[in-house]
């Protein structure tokens, strides 16, 4: 006895075929984003490479896209300018671990161990490496295109000084800190670290600076020496 289908049944070929066009359809597009995501991290690298290597002024879009490898016009489907594509490598590659250093964990230990942590990982994390190079490339250059400096002060810098003034606060408030006024000037608690991003670029090869070593005289002069037992 053969079965057969009934009148409101679907045959599987049928149920196949109508599934075929939206799934051959997501495919493409799929691939499509893939690929955007690809030229976008690509001009962004080049663009990363062109500015420390010229300076803001002086790249231009023209090398940016000979090095990502791309058209010209392909730089304008994902930046509307150079500035929004320096504003993007930020986001990229500094904001994140500006995230990551601010994150402070729950002050169970001294509020000179939380600092010396923040700024011992800034020092590992951007002295040395290519962040550095952006922070020396917006010291530099930041007086003469203020946006960026804008920018970079609201996406790093005023996030950072507002995870000091926190830990400042603290320390006077468990008298770590004798200093009241330094709640004022948060910068003065990381000043080494800066220091230390700059001199690496311009002296370091004239005398070497050992920034943990700075650091640690530094934070001697805002706590008091450690106690060695």
């Amino acid at each position: 006895m053969i079965d057969r289908p009934t009148k409101s049944a679907t045959p599987p070929t049928a149920r196949a075929n109508a599934k075929g066009p939206a799934a051959s359809e997501e495919a493409p597009a799929s691939n499509r984003a893939a690929r955007a995501a690809e030229r976008r991290a690509a001009i962004v690298e080049a663009a990363m490479e062109e500015f420390i290597a010229r300076g803001f002024a002086a790249t231009r879009l023209d090398d940016i896209a000979k090095r990502a490898g791309v058209a010209k016009g392909t730089i304008y489907l994902h930046f509307k300018d150079k500035e929004s594509m320096f504003e993007e490598l930020v986001r990229i590659v500094i904001v994140p671990v500006v995230a990551r250093l601010t994150a402070l964990p729950p002050p169970t230990g001294s509020v000179r161990d939380l600092v010396e942590a923040f700024a011992g990982n800034f020092i590992k994390e951007v002295i040395g490496t290519r962040r550095g190079d952006l922070v020396r490339l917006i010291v530099a250059e930041g007086p003469r295109f203020p946006s960026i400096a804008d920018f970079y002060y609201r996406e790093v810098v005023s996030r950072g000084i507002a995870t000091m003034r926190t830990l400042i606060e603290l320390g006077i408030a468990r008298g770590e800190i004798r200093q009241k006024d330094l709640a004022s000037y948060p910068q003065i608690l990381v000043a080494p670290a800066m220091i230390a991003v700059i001199w690496h670029s311009l002296f370091e090869r004239y005398a070497p600076l050992d920034a943990r070593d700075m650091l640690r005289v530094h934070l001697d002069l805002i706590f008091g020496e450690r106690r060695t037992t």
